[in-house]
């Protein structure tokens, strides 16, 4: 497509809507009929652009002239059930897909870091009793002791409850303290593998590491995912304070930081179900293999949300952050 042509052949057009625009309420019938296939015609001509021309300065121009006719057009919106339905369906699992890259990497490294740490604690009795006295270690570690009576200490419901809002906090802090270069988000993951290897440390060297994986993966599996997703995000959006890209840093800060506030939702729903699953079958009378399954079961199915929701809205564009119309226009940076 020649661009110089394709301005020169409808940039009337879009001068005509950029006045009825500013006209407001005083347009006529047939001018507001006007502004309409105007609105939609403009649309089209952004779509072209993006597509066959990118010209930065001409899409921002035309980005801000189509959200302004848009919301001109429908007039304010409000939300509504097909707007959670759409962000279920669509923008939460398209932004959790888009950031793959950040939380795989944090999941794998996370999780051979705690095996080392965890083998480092079971081999070496120097480092567990630096942890606590042998007799508390006993204490935590024996047949009924308090890494098994944990998880039935408290009614199911309040103890679930208990779980997801301190699970969530930890989700959004990732996710909101990511913009401070990374490094509070590091932290936060760091604690967390923490306590995890010295739970396997301290029960392998007590010969009761069956029993503690079949005590934390019926949960832990949807759990620690959530939480790698969060740190991944947060480190992605720690990572654009220092690399914007072609965009400013304000504007590129904003766009990721809104799918991150919808990513926060999001997980705190995906920390509900494993809430759900700590507070009522970890602690369950089941046998081993069967809370162990249902774990992994929630963990397949959300793993599958991601990749084909997920992954088909992300191929259709979609980012997770708010509709085109529902935000501002943005200038690219200079290179």
């Amino acid at each position: 497509m020649d661009l110089d042509v394709f301005v020169t052949t409808h940039h009337t057009e879009w001068d005509r809507l950029d006045h009825l625009l500013h006209r407001g309420r005083s347009l006529t019938g047939e001018e507001a009929d006007e502004l309409v296939a105007l609105y939609q015609r403009t649309a089209t001509h952004l779509s072209l652009i993006r597509s066959s021309a990118p010209d930065p300065m001409l899409t921002a121009r035309l980005t801000q002239l189509v959200a302004r006719a848009r919301s001109t057009v429908t007039g304010t919106r409000r939300a509504s059930w097909r707007d959670a339905a759409r962000f279920l369906t669509a923008g939460f699992p398209a932004a959790v897909y888009r950031s793959r890259h950040w939380w795989i990497p944090t999941a794998v490294l996370s999780t051979l870091l705690a095996a080392v740490i965890g083998w480092w604690i079971g081999t070496h009795p120097e480092v567990q009793a630096s942890i606590a006295a042998p007799e508390d270690l006993r204490a935590l570690t024996m047949p009924g002791g308090e890494y098994e009576t944990y998880y039935s200490s408290h009614p199911a419901a309040s103890f679930a409850a208990q779980v997801w809002t301190n699970n969530a906090q930890a989700a959004a802090m990732c996710l909101v303290l990511g913009a401070f270069l990374c490094l509070p988000v590091i932290w936060i993951l760091f604690v967390n593998v923490l306590n995890l290897a010295v739970g396997i440390g301290l029960m392998s060297s007590a010969g009761r590491l069956d029993t503690f994986l079949g005590l934390v993966l019926p949960h832990g599996l949807l759990e620690l995912t959530a939480v790698f997703v969060a740190a991944g995000t947060g480190l992605r959006l720690g990572w654009t304070v220092i690399d914007p890209g072609p965009r400013t840093r304000r504007s590129a800060l904003a766009q990721q930081g809104r799918a991150a506030i919808g990513m926060a939702i999001g997980l705190a729903l995906v920390l509900f179900v494993s809430g759900v699953i700590e507070g009522f079958v970890t602690p369950s009378g089941l046998p081993t293999w069967a809370r162990i399954t249902i774990g992994v079961a929630a963990e397949l199915a959300f793993l599958a949300y991601v990749y084909i929701l997920g992954g088909r809205a992300a191929r259709a564009g979609d980012t997770g952050d708010l509709e085109e119309g529902e935000r501002s226009a943005e200038l690219p940076a200079a290179a």
